[in-house]
Parts: structure tokens; C-alpha cells; sequence
């Protein structure tokens, strides 16, 4: 049976590969985008849903699919204020937990980040796990979290300390073995490719996917 997948944040950087990929997927009759502005030049099969994310209870009765791929996320250089911060990274992923479940949604799958922990002094931190632990109690059947470690791939936005960060990443690199694989950059089109991937698995039983099992997930697929 052909699927509607439900996308967030199709205009940042893992959010448009994903989007590309599910447009070339068959098994996809339907995506609808919820976005604050409208991308041009996508297929008839691609629905937009225009408007403020931050009160995405005003797109309930459009919020119906199979599937909900949650790629929102901002950056401190972006969104300098802590509540305005919080607003998007933890509110806009629990609003859309919340709207999958009332609407009967049974696959949830969103990007937070590792490190992830409600309990820790470092805001980032805190943030994604507060965000990771509200969309699990909306207790939705296959939730999945995906922790990637530093995503790679160019950005249409300068972030020059990230830039710098990447290239010593992609240096000691070699030097992560065992525990320390989770911490090696992550492509952003091998997630958007294990975002799929999980969705559409009977077998996936998994609700925290780090950077080392992303690259297992699309290895073996």
C-alpha cells in the first residue's frame, strides 16, 4: 500500500536530502511539507503547508499520514535566545508527537542529537533530552531517536566554528574505535537514507540510533 509521509524541516540540511529521497521513493504516494516558507520547483506528489511551526496545533486537521519524519532544529548562532531556542528544538518535535498520536500516527522518527540528557547543565544537552523524553510519552508505536554525533555536508549558512570543528573531526577520526565510533562525523544523506530505512523495517525494534549504528542501518540496506 502506497504511504503519506509527514516532513519537518525540509529546507535545512537533512531535511532536503530526506525530501529527495522519499520524492524518488515508489513506495511514497504522498509527502507533505510543514514549513514557515514554500520551496519551489517539487512534483505534484509533494503538498505544502505554510505557516508558524510554533503553533503547529492550527495544522491538525492536515496532519494525517503514515509516517513522521521530524528534522527540525536550530543553532545557537541562529537563535542566540535560550527560550526562542527552546521554542523550536524541544516545542515543534513534542507539538508534532502530539499531533501524530491524536491523529493515529504510528511511526515517529526525529533527530535530536548526542548527548541528549533532560538531566544535564549543558543547555544543548538538556534540551534534546527533554525533547526525547516528551515525544516518548506520547507513547506513539514506533518511535525512533536519532543521535547523530557532528552531521557533515555543506550548509547554505556560514558556520565557521562548525567548519573548523568538521576538519579536526575528520582528522582523528581514524583514532575512534569501539565506544568511541558514535562520536565520528555523521553524513546527513546516509541518516536521511536510515530515517527510510526504519520506517518502512518490521524488524526494527531500536528507539535510540547513534552515528555508528546509522552507518550499520544503511550498510546492510
Amino acid at each position: 500500500m502506497k504511504k503519506t509521509a509527514i516532513l519537518l524541516g525540509a529546507s535545512g540540511l537533512t531535511g532536503g536530502l530526506l525530501l529527495d529521497q522519499l520524492i524518488n521513493d515508489k513506495r511514497y504516494e504522498s509527502i507533505k511539507l510543514f514549513s514557515r516558507s514554500k520551496l519551489k520547483g517539487l512534483p505534484s506528489k509533494v503538498t505544502q503547508f505554510i505557516g508558524d511551526l510554533l503553533e503547529l496545533e492550527q495544522f491538525k486537521s492536515d496532519f494525517t499520514g503514515d509516517q513522521v519524519f521530524c528534522c527540525i532544529g536550530t543553532t545557537k548562532a541562529k537563535t542566540p535566545n535560550k527560550d526562542q531556542y527552546k521554542k523550536i528544538d524541544y516545542g515543534i518535535p513534542v507539538s508534532a508527537a502530539k499531533l501524530a498520536k491524536a491523529n493515529g500516527i504510528e511511526t515517529f522518527i526525529v533527530i535530536s542529537a548526542l548527548g541528549a540528557d533532560a538531566k544535564s547543565t549543558v543547555f544543548y544537552n538538556k534540551t534534546k533530552g527533554e525533547m526525547e523524553r516528551d515525544v516518548l510519552k506520547q507513547d506513539i508505536k514506533k518511535t525512533v531517536i536519532l543521535q547523530p554525533s557532528l552531521i557533515g555536508g555543506r550548509r547554505e549558512e556560514r558556520r565557521t566554528l562548525e567548519m573548523i570543528g568538521k576538519v579536526l573531526f575528520k582528522v582523528i577520526q581514524p583514532l575512534f574505535f569501539g565506544k568511541l565510533k558514535k562520536f565520528k562525523i555523521t553524513d546527513p544523506k546516509q541518516m536521511a537514507k536510515a530515517m527510510i530505512i526504519i520506517a518502512n523495517s518490521t524488524n526494527h525494534r531500536d528507539v535510540i540510533i547513534t552515528s555508528n549504528d546509522i552507518k550499520r542501518i544503511t550498510k546492510n540496506n
